[in-house]
């Protein structure tokens, strides 16, 4: 099999791949701590301060803007779950157009090796 046709095969493999893929969303999740404004918690002890949290907190850029939002502990897992798939989906279209524009260099070598053998 020619490299053509491995790679245009492995491209038919990712576009089925994706077909695939479930719900997804951009983003990083990282957790937060917080300080309250009551002067008698727990959180502004002096000598053992303890911060409120975690808190879940996603945020992501889209079209140009950033987005923040809190991620509540019952939806954390499908959140997870879903920044998965769009690292996957993301792996996989950068392969596809990998793939594409090797094939694309390829197509042009053939095409001037066929110019070259026509002229002699």
């Amino acid at each position: 099999m020619s490299s053509l046709a491995t790679w245009k095969k492995r491209i038919d493999e990712i576009k089925a791949e994706l077909a695939g893929l479930g719900d997804m969303r951009p983003g990083t999740l990282s957790q937060q701590y917080n300080v309250c404004g009551n002067a008698r918690c727990r959180c502004k002890d002096p000598e053992n301060p303890q911060k409120h949290g975690p808190y879940h907190q996603l945020t992501y850029s889209r079209k140009g803007k950033s987005h923040t939002e809190f991620v509540r502990k019952d939806a954390l897992s499908t959140v997870q779950a879903e920044l998965e798939t769009y690292s996957r989906f993301r792996q996989l279209t950068e392969e596809w157009l990998d793939l594409s524009i090797l094939i694309a260099k390829e197509k042009k070598k053939r095409t001037q090796r066929a110019k070259t053998a026509t002229k002699e």
